[in-house]
């Protein structure tokens, strides 16, 4: 698959922009600040309808402006596509795919799948678990609509039932609802954990043998699903925790506080690995997310690197550049300098500067 243009009005700081793309390696750079992450945004954006950053639509709208247009025209399987995302202040935003409006997210999940890889990543390893929850939830959500969808009805209820364990204090007789939203959060809940579970054991066949070459056969990275509960006790822990979460007014268990533990030669790597053993595990995982979305979809994704390549040292870099041959991808840096050297042929390289982009 292949993003074939990118067209901005109204996003971001960019007033209006039409950017065509290499079928393989692009390089967007400049000074900080002058919106070359905002052209991944837009093409995460018209694959998943979210943005990477966890932005709200008004956010992504160009001040003084009421509304933006983001088109993506692309390439699958040798078909073209376009996808028009309308973005409004104040009101939901409109979606189409080849000049049809779709009415839920999940129809265009899948249309495109994109890896992103941003400084962020490099310290999953180490920060909360929401970060690794996203990291799943993100790729998952490409590969199976129905995890979406399944996420998104669990998120919804997990609210509802929060927001009853707040009020059961004052008014007990609401417990007798309680029995209606558990029933849809065990529903919801297993679905997703099982998925996880099923993404996390096939992640695992791939990241370990892409770690030890390049850790020159010296670790082996090992990744460990660690649920909140197994989809087996849900139900179980569910009710023997009600007091809990009544006293808490919060839901203790289930997906939402899930995890994932990552492991060098069988130590925690949050624990005890260094920087650059982190580093390494995190360009491992991204490395195997790209190969498990090729063999589950039969293409490449496309790969939107967002000012990692000055975060690694040059051996991380050329492992990295080495396992993208063949990908199209869409780089940001700010200077050439990682660059100089590397006699692989850059197809197209662009200047950005206060969101106007120069070939």
């Amino acid at each position: 698959m292949i993003v074939k243009q990118i067209e901005l009005n109204n996003f971001r700081n960019y007033e209006i922009l039409s950017l065509p793309l290499s079928e393989e390696i692009n390089i967007l750079y400049g000074d900080n600040a002058q919106g070359k992450t905002n052209i991944l945004e837009a093409i995460y954006l018209c694959s998943t309808t979210k943005s990477h950053k966890g932005s709200k639509d008004r956010e992504m709208i160009r001040l003084g402006t009421d509304e933006a247009h983001v088109r993506m025209q692309l390439k699958k399987a040798d078909i073209p596509h376009k996808v028009d995302m309308h973005l409004k202040k104040n009101k939901s935003k409109g979606v189409a795919i080849d000049g049809i409006p779709i009415r839920k997210s999940s129809e265009l999940f899948g249309l495109m799948n994109v890896v992103f890889f941003s400084p962020e990543d490099l310290s999953m390893m180490k920060n909360g678990p929401g970060e690794r929850r996203r990291f799943m939830d993100l790729e998952l959500c490409q590969l199976n609509q129905w995890y979406l969808i399944y996420l998104s009805n669990y998120n919804k209820i997990l609210m509802q039932r929060n927001n009853l364990l707040k009020q059961v204090g004052y008014n007990k007789k609401l417990m007798e609802t309680m029995e209606v939203w558990d029933s849809q959060l065990l529903e919801y809940g297993t679905h997703i954990i099982k998925a996880r579970a099923n993404f996390l054991e096939e992640l695992n066949l791939l990241v370990g043998g892409i770690h030890e070459r390049l850790s020159g056969g010296k670790e082996t990275l090992t990744v460990s699903y660690e649920p909140s509960v197994a989809a087996e006790f849900y139900e179980e822990k569910l009710k023997l925790s009600l007091e809990r979460d009544v006293y808490q007014k919060a839901t203790g268990y289930g997906p939402h506080r899930d995890d994932i533990v990552f492991f060098i030669g069988g130590e925690n790597v949050k624990l005890f690995a260094s920087q650059g053993q982190q580093r390494t595990a995190a360009l491992s995982l991204k490395l195997a997310e790209i190969e498990l979305v090729k063999r589950k979809i039969g293409e490449n994704p496309v790969l939107l690197l967002d000012d990692v390549l000055s975060e690694l040292d040059r051996k991380r870099q050329r492992h990295l550049l080495d396992g993208i041959e063949g990908i199209q991808t869409v780089i940001t840096c700010t200077g050439l300098e990682e660059f100089v050297g590397d006699r692989r042929r850059f197809n197209h390289i662009c200047h950005v500067t206060e969101g106007t982009v120069t070939s």
